[in-house]
């Protein structure tokens, strides 16, 4: 039997479109009219579901039981969409609270924008069907650069809906670039201006060594083809009711019969100089007008302008000007309009660079052809893909869990991957010689509240005063979302690792209701950390006085400043043994300023005794502190001594047997 096909989507705003690899070459499945674009509206005509061209009819008659643009609403609740509101004829389901799932009436049914979008993904999975004659079940999806977990997990749900299983989400720059194999060259900055029918983002990416990182994204979620044709359309609103007497301002049929003529007009204007507005009426009356290429971008002038601020702040984001861009991808059918073009040329001086951007797909169909390479290189891919890196987002952030139960977030949650990232840690108890790793998954500020994902012992570390061992834990997620989780002590060279697979065993639910919860609860885990972290920070201060006691500049100390110091050592127990983190760093602060001449003294003593032939790091251990030394205040989660280690060990061992047959 052969491989079932893994087809790529492009689910667009306006226009969506699904594609699959013919051979060594991405290719459009066109819909059952021939078109390749499939718009994205939905009418409910009766008890029945009409997409696309089909659907654009029903608008006309009976716009409440159409729904449009569904994309801009996927992952939203009702307090995010008042600005859609104001644009389009959607009504809200009766009823709605702030946080809960968005819902629309759309004729007499209620729908989510995820259930809206699977309408488009099933007509779409319906055409790859019916051109391959066979059933299609898997598809890569390409969502924007901008697009939160939120967007992501909705745009996900509506594939399940459809019927689809959404193999990966893949960013719509990175299946541009893709689409035009400019992963080949290795290395670069390349920046995809795409200025689609509703919105326009421009986005920056970072290709080394044939992977693409996202490192700067913006736009206007408010700026597209749209706004154009809306400008065309006023002014044959203004001539039709000046010069032939007709005001039509409030037939539907009649302003769609004027749209589609301002667009044929809009195409041809992109290869002809002049191009004539042809509309019959539903009246009967015909309304022509010519229109210059001159007088046209004359009135697109500020609509195309309006993209220009968005470049530049996503150039000034990545820290580089428009001369490190090595390449410009023009995606979005707008992008044929030639002052477009130049406007592109002017933002990234690129013809001063004897450079052009590339325009030679399709703009319509740019991404879609990006998400059939992807979905090749899932599918086992051909020659043309087989050396393709397919990058992904990681759902929930990554870290390990720090002294006082806390967690230390080393790769965040929607972080493209292939990612890697390295935090740097110590112990907390003298003559510590292992490190308990404990790597984490989730959004919560308490390693309780996350999800356990491994442990690992980091052993045979020499004994060292606290604070001494630095520590170098590193993450590092692939192309196929392997995290891979290593941790160094750097003196001594003494390493171990582990690897694990941090999607495994969490459903999309629960990777969303993660999330939900991190939300929920950010005041209560924020103030709760805040006050670990000042009781960890005051253990330390208060154990470094216990131990600076038996050093010789304590004996340098008069009789009125060892007196101060108890007192500010009996207020910061006291205020250890209360909840308020304000008054405990409040203490801290006044043990501080107690204790300052005492660690200048200690510091004159380490000092002497390195020009005395003992080395600062030796000096620095007599004190308990090193000048090359990580910071003091143990972050790293250790076994309290060695002595322990064992039983510890033996205890880890047996909650990761017991979580592994939990989790199965």
């Amino acid at each position: 039997m052969a491989e079932e096909r893994v087809v790529g989507i492009d689910l667009g705003t306006t226009n969506s479109l699904v594609a699959y690899m013919q051979g060594e070459t991405p290719a459009v499945i066109p819909g059952e009219d021939g078109d390749r674009l499939v718009p994205s509206v939905v009418a409910i005509e009766g008890d029945g579901v009409v997409v696309g061209n089909a659907a654009r009819g029903t608008l006309l008659k009976d716009a409440g039981s159409v729904v449009y643009s569904a994309k801009r609403l996927m992952g939203r609740g009702v307090e995010d969409i008042q600005e859609e509101l104001r644009l389009f004829p959607f009504r809200l389901a009766e009823g709605l609270e702030p946080g809960e799932v968005l819902k629309l009436r759309v004729g007499e049914r209620t729908l989510t924008p995820p259930e809206i979008s699977a309408y488009v993904l099933g007509q779409l999975k319906r055409n790859a069907e019916r051109f391959f004659q066979a059933s299609v079940t898997k598809a890569v999806i390409t969502v924007p650069a901008y697009f939160n977990d939120a967007q992501r997990q909705a745009t996900k749900d509506a594939g399940r809906i459809a019927g689809l299983d959404v193999l990966r989400l893949v960013n719509e720059p990175t299946a541009a670039a893709l689409a035009y194999g400019l992963e080949k060259n290795k290395d670069g900055l390349i920046a995809v201006y795409d200025f689609g029918g509703g919105t326009f983002d421009i986005s920056i990416l970072k290709l080394h060594e044939g992977i693409f990182e996202v490192i700067a994204t913006g736009g206007d979620t408010h700026l597209g083809g749209d706004d154009i044709d809306n400008l065309l359309i006023a002014i044959a609103l203004d001539d039709i009711a000046g010069d032939l007497g007709e005001d039509v301002r409030g037939d539907g049929e009649a302003v769609q019969a004027i749209r589609k003529a301002v667009i044929e007009a809009k195409i041809r204007l992109s290869e002809e100089e002049t191009a004539r507005l042809d509309a019959r009426l539903p009246s009967g009356t015909r309304y022509t007008r010519e229109i210059t290429r001159e007088q046209f971008e004359g009135l697109i002038a500020g609509v195309i302008a309006r993209t220009a601020g968005p470049c530049r702040q996503a150039l000034k984001d990545a820290g580089i000007g428009p001369e490190a861009i090595d390449e410009v991808v023009l995606v979005g059918g707008s992008t044929r309009i030639p002052a477009v073009r130049r406007l592109v040329d002017e933002v990234f001086g690129l013809s001063a660079r004897g450079k052009k951007p590339h325009t030679e797909l399709n703009p319509d169909e740019v991404v879609a052809l990006g998400a059939a390479v992807q979905a090749d290189i899932l599918s086992g891919g051909s020659k043309a893909t087989e050396d393709l890196l397919l990058l992904d987002v990681t759902p929930l952030s990554l870290g390990i869990e720090a002294l006082g139960g806390v967690v230390a977030k080393i790769i965040q949650r929607n972080s493209t991957i292939p990612a890697s990232a390295t935090e740097h840690f110590t112990t907390g108890v003298d003559g510590q010689t292992n490190v308990a790793i404990h790597v984490l998954q989730g959004e919560r500020e308490l390693a309780k509240d996350c999800r356990s994902l491994a442990r690992f012992d980091l052993k045979g570390i020499p004994p060292m005063t606290a604070g001494l061992p630095r520590i170098e834990v590193k993450f590092l997620i692939d192309a196929n979302g392997i995290l891979h989780v290593s941790a160094r002590e750097q003196r001594s060279g003494k390493e171990a690792e582990i690897e694990v697979k941090p999607t495994y065993g969490l459903t999309d639910e629960q990777v969303e209701e993660m999330i939900l919860a991190s939300f929920d609860h950010a005041e209560e885990d924020i103030r709760e950390r805040q006050v670990i972290e000042a009781k960890n920070e005051a253990e330390t201060i208060l154990d470094a006085v216990e131990k600076g006691r038996k050093h010789e500049a304590w004996q340098q100390l008069s009789a009125d400043e060892i007196e101060t110091i108890k007192q500010r050592e009996d207020e910061l127990k006291a205020s250890v043994t209360g909840g308020d983190y304000k008054v405990i760093r409040a203490a801290i602060e006044r043990l501080d300023q107690a204790t300052r001449r005492f660690a200048e003294l200690m510091m004159d003593s380490a000092v002497t005794g390195a020009l005395g032939g003992k080395t600062m790091e030796a000096a620095g251990e007599s004190i308990g502190e090193g000048p090359t030394a990580p910071h003091p205040f143990a972050k790293a989660q250790v076994l309290e001594a060695d002595k322990e280690a064992e039983a510890i060990e033996n205890s880890v061992k047996e909650e990761a047997t017991a979580g592994e047959s939990t989790e199965d």
